[in-house]
């Protein structure tokens, strides 16, 4: 019988995008380039990204600088709300803030998120079978990264909210056969120069 083994799990939100979303900045397309290169050691065998283009042009952009790797479109690798909560599930003094922020999301997205957050787990999360570990890079939107973060540390359903990350900030999740998953790091942009780091966060939590 096939045994199990490590899934080394890669994160990292898409570079800074216009105004618009439609495409990617040039400090996003240097932030995904960069990104490529601080990952041109890393045994990645394939890029999962979402369907959108701010993250479709980062992953192709890490892909030049990483070889042949395969590049997979993803809809459970999208933009979309996770999870809903209850009010009873917030935190009292905050609660009508959260609810009052997710409410601005479009319908779509805070109706059809939670089946894409399940899937998403279903497909990316866990050890893997066989005897070799893999690795793989989601390319992805700060939703998503904070859901399977949340869930790598076993915290509440709702917690997903309030974990920020940056444009073409990485993040490495390990599962190990027969331990708990690991977040080995969060949000980490040493790849990035100082005037390309915090990007996409609320100028209150840049530090």
């Amino acid at each position: 019988m096939p045994g199990t083994a490590a899934r080394y799990l890669y994160l990292a939100r898409h570079g800074e995008a216009s105004p618009d979303e439609s495409e990617l900045t040039e400090n996003g397309r240097r932030q995904a380039v960069l990104l490529g290169e601080r990952l041109r050691r890393s045994p990645i065998t394939a890029i999962h990204h979402g369907p959108l283009p701010r993250a479709r042009q980062t992953a192709q952009l890490i892909r030049d600088q990483l070889g042949d790797v395969s590049l997979q479109p993803s809809e459970p690798a999208g933009d979309y709300i996770p999870y809903l909560p209850q009010r009873d599930e917030l935190p009292a003094e905050s609660a009508d803030a959260m609810l009052g922020r997710l409410a601005q999301f479009p319908a779509e997205e805070r109706e059809n998120g939670p089946q894409w957050a399940r899937a998403a787990l279903a497909r990316f999360t866990g050890p893997v079978e066989g005897d070799e570990p893999l690795h793989e890079l989601i390319v992805t939107h700060a939703f998503l990264v904070a859901w399977l973060v949340r869930d790598a540390l076993d915290a509440p359903k709702w917690r997903w909210m309030g974990l920020n990350c940056a444009n073409a900030a990485l993040t490495v999740i390990r599962y190990a056969p027969d331990r708990p998953s690991s977040v080995m790091f969060f949000n980490d942009m040493s790849h990035l120069p100082e005037d390309l780091r915090w990007t996409g966060f609320p100028p209150e939590l840049q530090i």
